[in-house]
């Protein structure tokens, strides 16, 4: 009989060389300790406006407040933002009480309120579209064509057809809109129009400094029941964003006008009116989740020409996305005038809500 005896240095030869192939193929875990000593293991996303995200192992995207954060350390190279809009890819560990950045040839130590924001490469990749896009890019067009009508004793047809454009890159922010209703009633044979308004603009904001900006615009509006022939508004002016996030923008901006307003009252011959105006107000923009958007704007024009009197504008939308393109919006659009022709009223609401379309590029 023959036996064959096994080297004993075989076995743990082989189990080294399985653990050693696990250690160059495992997966990388970013360390994350909070102050309450609780700890997150996975993969760091991104750190912007107070907040750090990470891709757990055990619990999907985690949103950490980055106050709360007691030591860091990556496992993989991050992008770093320095103060100065300076950015390095690096390494990340807590010593001291501070944040090592080991960058080739420029390893420093910070605290964390001086860290402006993280990214990994798919967060920076899309950081930089933002700083550098081209003008094809980041609009978020929304928009429909809602029918309503009657039939009976009376017959009715509403027509409103809203649409808005949105772009906003981190030193720009490029809007337009447009809004018509076309509304008639039949009645005993007899039709009239009971509503005929159009509305249309642009404006364009740019940042002089991280939350100063400069902004420019110019509105169109024709109104039937108001008498208004044409009114065309040229603005500009300054603006401070109070907030501004991944999700929207807060922002107050003031500035100057010069108004121009053609009327054509039934009772009275065709008038035009001159005005310098000052004005005021705010541009908000929200994601409220993955698939609505809320866009806002209001602006108080306050007459110089003639002192007392002033108009409002105020535009309100949300955007539902259901599927790709087809989304459920709703609009919302105010003008207020303190001294209209003899016999209108002062206020005129138009306000849609269908199903339209949504694009984003």
């Amino acid at each position: 009989m023959t036996v064959t005896m096994m080297k004993p240095g075989l076995p743990l030869f082989a189990f080294s060389c399985v653990l050693g192939f696990l250690a160059a193929h495992r997966l990388p875990a970013d360390q994350i300790v909070l102050k309450d000593g609780d700890r997150i293991t996975g993969a760091i996303v991104k750190k912007d406006s107070g907040t750090l995200t990470v891709e757990s192992k055990n619990f999907g995207l985690v949103t950490l407040k980055w106050e709360d954060v007691d030591t860091i350390r990556t496992d993989q190279p991050v992008h770093v933002e320095l103060p100065g809009e300076r950015t390095v890819k690096a390494n990340l560990e807590t010593r001291d009480g501070r944040i090592a950045i080991d960058a080739p040839g420029a390893a420093r130590s910070l605290s964390a309120a001086e860290i402006v924001a993280l990214r990994n490469d798919k967060e920076q990749a899309a950081h930089e579209r933002l700083l550098r896009p081209g003008w094809l890019d980041l609009w978020t067009v929304t928009g429909s064509l809602n029918l309503a009508g009657t039939r009976g004793n009376a017959a009715t047809s509403t027509l409103t057809t809203p649409v808005n454009f949105l772009r906003v890159s981190n030193s720009s922010r490029t809007t337009a809109y447009f809004n018509a209703i076309r509304s008639r009633a039949t009645v005993n044979n007899v039709s009239t129009e009971t509503a005929k308004a159009i509305r249309g603009g642009w404006g364009y904001g740019r940042n002089l400094a991280r939350r100063v900006l400069i902004n420019t615009f110019n509105d169109y509006e024709y109104d039937e029941f108001q008498s208004l022939d044409l009114r065309v508004v040229l603005g500009g002016g300054l603006g401070y964003e109070l907030w501004r996030g991944e999700p929207g923008r807060f922002a107050i901006v003031a500035g100057g006008a010069w108004n121009r307003e053609r009327f054509s009252p039934a009772t009275r011959a065709a008038f035009t009116r001159n005005s310098a105006e000052a004005y005021w107000g705010n541009d908000f923009n929200y994601k409220i989740n993955t698939r609505t958007s809320l866009t806002q704007g209001f602006r108080m024009f306050n007459n110089l020409s003639d002192t007392g009197e002033f108009r409002v504008n105020f535009d309100i939308g949300a955007a539902t996305q259901l599927t790709k393109w087809l989304a459920w919006n709703i609009s919302l659009s105010d003008r207020y005038l303190s001294n209209p022709v003899a016999g209108r009223k002062n206020n005129d609401l138009l306000y849609s809500t269908g199903l339209g379309f949504t694009f984003a590029r």
